[in-house]
């Protein structure tokens, strides 16, 4: 329950996302390297206002709260605002309001808005952040430009940003301003110096412990350039400054390497491929490396650590694309997976990752996600995944290697997941301080009976069956590889019942779609959702119920025009603007678009890509958020946007390839070295798709799809290596 009282807002979610004001623009500009990200507002500043999220965020900790630049004490001129499409830089444009040189009384000149011409330039590289600032005098005198540069840093947790409050925090330490550097700092309760290390060359004129100052004369065309640089250190730890232009490279190589492996999909309309481009770009930005490899995390502002259900969504919207990311989010949760019970972290022997977070709160425990094993799906998706990236790829040494964790997760399904011994896997929250609800949809209202009441009990979730189901098969293929044959077909029985069970228990003939979920009466959720549509993604729902599934989402009441909704207009809790009750999330319509794909509703799967290609030409630089509103499409408008949706998001800017993919029918069979296309469709806005570098093994193919009318056919431009390319019609 949200309550307001004056102007404090309290909610009964501890975690909550706070959101008393609105952005003061939607078009904010966002840069991520490693475990570092920014929030920019779209001059290139960072201020506290609108919903407060603007910063440089690292390792969980806000080390730059405010940069704000002014000339002669006047905000300038926006000329234009960008991120490079690579995702590396954010280049900003400003230029002169009109201001007087001298006092009121004593007017010496007054210099004409665009005159001076200020670019910035900024990079997130290695735990530093970059800004160069190039000043030009366009005008035909001399001016005298006087530059300030606002700073501060609030060393502010993130879960603080959010709107968690804290008893007690720790201690800022004195400014200090020495050799033309600004060194802030903060002393956490958690006993670790935090600093921002702010160093400008060449020197500006003046520098405070709140501010840098800069008078610049400049003869007509002259230039001035100064590169600012801001170190996060935590520690004793100092992060490597380098010179601003071999950051660049470095950061240019870094991200041409890392795609060096990826299938390259181009179509032939150009705002589709600005969708995939910034999509492809978005996930290498929001990839962090490892020890065990690259993970992609979840989301900026607030999701911005590895997330177990996020992590391997996006490496099965990945799979075909490049399958590093897959290989490197299995061995990060293998290696994070529980090995001993602990209720404050709702952790128990076999449990995937929920979520992991540094900064000081999670070291003082004050949340409980530094380690959190809160999510009833995670587990039953490792095993998914597991058996999607061997099959993709026949990396059996891979799997071998987290075989041990395949094990303790089946274990934890068959077991600890399923506590009273109905078939069925649920959820109990045991941390007093974790998540309500552990299901990907995890609001604290989110799961609820037909009248609006709320679950009580153990909770079963209709899609975590489908997970269940689907992780077993994969498992009886894998143990049938390793010659478990025994093992194997009792693990097809056990999915086989599940089924069965699944269809009995779920089955809402009145409604046309499976329950919600079950309460831990085995009472069903009689309530309309996208979540049955995980159980197509899955096959666990039976052929004969899938179309009913379908038509049921497909209907006015679940979707908007722009994608399906969450929840269906008339159900109790339903509420277009709320984060689960009635949104529309990009991940969850293309898990039900590929569900339509594998049951032959190729009709329905278009529609699906269709509506979200259209809203990506609505939003800021063609990136998806995490959610949007879901209000019913209106002539000429775009999709109205939720306030605190993240974005970029991980799984979001996945949905395109697993839409993709959908459409065009494809798999790939390392085992047999063969890509498959199966009744391949593309909608009206799409003539033709060419996919190039797409990897089997050591084999190598670029291959072509053009539209004939309803028909869709297949050329093979290239081929390099021993694979078979077919087309099922």
């Amino acid at each position: 329950m949200l309550t307001v009282s004056r102007d404090v807002i309290r909610h009964e979610d501890e975690f909550y996302i706070l959101a008393s004001s609105s952005r003061v623009d939607d078009r904010t500009r966002v840069l991520k390297h490693g475990d570092t990200f920014a929030v920019y507002d779209r001059f290139g500043d960072l201020a506290p206002v609108g919903l407060g999220e603007l910063g440089i965020y690292h390792e969980g900790t806000r080390f730059l709260s405010r940069l704000g630049l002014t000339i002669a004490n006047h905000r300038p001129l926006l000329l234009s605002s960008t991120v490079t499409e690579d995702n590396a830089r954010m280049v900003v444009d400003l230029t002169n309001p009109d201001y007087r040189v001298g006092s009121m009384a004593d007017v010496q000149a007054v210099i004409a808005r665009g005159t001076v011409h200020v670019a910035r330039e900024t990079l997130l590289w290695r735990g530093v952040g970059y800004e160069r600032l190039t000043i030009i005098n366009y005008g035909s005198g001399r001016v005298s430009i006087p530059i300030r540069l606002d700073v501060d840093a609030d060393f502010a947790d993130i879960f603080e940003v959010r709107g968690t409050r804290r008893e007690a925090t720790g201690a800022r330490l004195p400014p200090v301003v020495e050799d033309g550097e600004l060194l802030l700092g903060y002393l956490g309760r958690d006993e670790r110096e935090r600093r921002l290390r702010l160093r400008c060359t060449p020197r500006p004129t003046r520098v405070e412990s709140d501010a840098l100052h800069f008078e610049i004369d400049l003869a007509p065309k002259e230039r001035a350039v100064y590169v600012l640089t801001f170190g996060f250190e935590i520690g004793q730890a100092r992060p490597h400054v380098q010179v601003y232009d071999d950051a660049v490279r470095e950061a240019q190589r870094d991200r041409e390497a890392s795609g060096t492996f990826d299938c390259h999909a181009r179509t032939s309309n150009e705002q589709f491929n600005e969708w995939l481009n910034r999509s492809l770009a978005d996930l290498h930005m929001m990839t962090t490396d490892t020890p065990q490899g690259p993970y992609p995390y979840a989301g900026v502002p607030w999701f911005s650590a590895p997330f177990g259900r996020d992590g391997i969504i996006t490496a099965l919207q990945l799979l075909w694309v490049n399958p590093a990311t897959a290989r490197g989010v299995l061995a990060y949760l293998a290696a994070n997976q529980a090995r001993e019970s602990n209720p404050d972290q709702d952790a128990e022997p076999g449990k995937i990752l929920h979520e992991a977070r540094d900064g000081e709160m999670a070291a003082l425990h004050e949340i409980p996600f530094g380690r959190y094993y809160g999510s009833v799906d995670a587990t039953p998706l490792f095993v998914l995944l597991a058996g999607a990236y061997e099959e993709r790829t026949g990396d059996r040494e891979l799997i071998d290697a987290i075989w041990p964790n395949i094990e303790r997760a089946l274990d934890w399904i068959e077991q600890r997941g399923d506590a009273d011994g109905d078939g069925f896997v649920e959820y109990t929250r045991h941390s007093s301080q974790g998540l309500l609800h552990q299901g990907w949809k995890d609001s604290h209202d989110a799961i609820f009976h037909a009248d609006g009441t709320a679950v009580e009990g153990s909770v079963a979730l209709c899609e975590v069956q489908g997970y269940v189901y689907a992780a077993k098969r994969q498992a009886a293929r894998l143990l049938r590889a390793r010659g478990d044959e025994r093992r194997a077909d009792k693990l097809d029985h056990q999915a086989r019942g599940l089924r069965r069970r699944f269809d009995e228990a779920f089955w809402c003939e009145e409604l046309g779609t499976y329950a919600l979920a079950l309460d831990g009466a085995k009472r069903p959720c009689r309530v309309r959702t996208s979540n049955p549509g995980h159980c197509l993604f899955t096959g666990i729902a039976s052929r004969r119920r899938a179309r009913r599934v379908a038509d049921t989402l497909l209907g006015e009441d679940s979707l908007t025009g722009w994608g399906i909704r969450t929840v269906a207009a008339g159900e109790a809790r339903y509420n277009p603007m709320s984060y689960h009750n009635g949104s529309v999330w990009p991940h969850d319509n293309a898990l039900i678009a590929s569900g339509f794909a594998r049951y032959g509703f190729r009709d329905a799967t278009l529609r699906i890509l269709t509506g979200l290609f259209d809203a990506s030409l609505f939003v800021d630089l063609h990136r998806l958020p995490e959610l949007f509103c879901g209000f019913p499409r209106r002539p000429a408008e775009g999709p109205t946007l939720y306030p605190v949706a993240c974005a970029p998001q991980s799984w979001a800017a996945g949905a395109v390839f697993m839409l993709l993919e959908a459409c065009l029918g494809l798999s790939i069979q390392a085992a047999h070295r063969r890509i498959c296309f199966r009744r391949p469709m593309l909608p009206e806005s799409l003539e033709t798709v060419w996919l190039r570098n797409l990897h089997v093994g050591d084999a190598i193919a670029d291959v072509c799809l053009h539209r004939h009318g309803q028909d869709v056919g297949l050329t093979v431009l290239n081929r390099t290596g021993r694979v078979e390319i077919v087309m099922v019609k």
